[in-house]
């Protein structure tokens, strides 16, 4: 009776919660372990699942960087990358479209059909979704009076975002599950975008509730490598700027933080090797991960 009785105060825990986000769009950028481990997958398509269920209309951005460096590998083509982004040539892009929008969409389409979802795949391209233009990466140069350009080849950001087809698909209860490569018309281009830049992007064209980054951290750490479970957009650059919060996780805080400032309602980072993270952030009084608040 213990143990039911404790299963009871979970579900009441849970219930302001649910009252709260019902009826609210979530974006969730899906990557790292939670991708690859059979465990965390099958967790993460029944929290998709049940989001769904308890009408909340999740909508999830996938990752595939080992996806594609395996298959690059497969066929000899060498993986360069300069500051964090990968050289993306036409034979590159050719590979990045098939794993993203391929292989990789389509696995997780099929594990959230699984679980008792209605999951459906898109790229940047269906419904004219992702308008992406070309990035150009500029490094300061010493023995230049200009800022050295670099040329990364098919490596694109987002220009504009068209909700249509998102739209209807949340009318017919459909989750949609999307490859970030996004596309030029006028230069009939395909572009590699950074996952975590189209979920904020898509998070606040949809005016979501909340942008969750699934990473392979417990969070953003303090000077003390203790996990901080919130932060002010005020907090969170001060951090920045006396290099507490650095390297990779630079990046990512100020894509929650550009995704608070443009109208989404939360942003967090959370652990996504943590079994069913989705569900213990959203729903439970301590979280797994850290929120940022405008």
């Amino acid at each position: 009776m213990k143990h039911a009785t404790s299963r009871a105060d979970t579900l009441i825990e849970a219930l302001p919660y649910l009252q709260r986000f019902s009826g609210q769009t979530i974006v969730i950028k899906y990557g790292g372990n939670a991708m690859v481990e059979e465990s965390l997958k099958s967790s993460f398509a029944m929290d998709i699942t049940l989001l769904k269920q308890v009408g909340i209309n999740p909508v999830i951005v996938h990752g595939g960087g080992p996806q594609i460096g395996q298959v690059l590998g497969q066929v000899g083509k060498e993986a360069r990358f300069i500051d964090g982004m990968r050289v993306t040539d036409s034979e590159t892009m050719d590979v990045v479209e098939m794993v993203l929008a391929g292989r990789v969409n389509k696995e997780i389409v099929a594990s959230i059909n699984r679980a008792g979802g209605k999951a459906v795949g898109l790229s940047g391209k269906d419904g004219g979704l992702i308008c992406a233009r070309k990035m150009t990466l500029k490094k300061n140069a010493p023995e230049l009076d200009v800022p050295e350009i670099i040329d990364l080849g098919h490596v694109g950001q987002v220009h504009k975002i068209h909700t249509g087809i998102l739209s209807l698909l949340e009318q017919d209860k459909f989750v949609p599950v999307i490859a970030p490569v996004g596309y030029h018309k006028a230069e009939g281009q395909s572009y590699n975008i950074n996952a975590d830049l189209v979920a904020g992007a898509i998070a606040e064209a949809l005016g979501a509730e909340k942008l969750i980054l699934l990473t392979d951290v417990a969070g953003v750490l303090d000077a003390d490598k203790q996990l901080c479970s919130s932060f002010t957009a005020e907090k969170a650059r001060s951090w920045i700027a006396e290099g507490v919060i650095a390297g990779g996780m630079i990046p990512k805080v100020n894509c929650c933080l550009d995704a608070v400032d443009g109208g989404v309602g939360r942003a967090h980072i959370i652990d996504g090797r943590v079994p069913h993270a989705l569900i213990l952030e959203m729903f439970t009084d301590e979280g797994v991960g850290t929120v940022f608040a405008a």
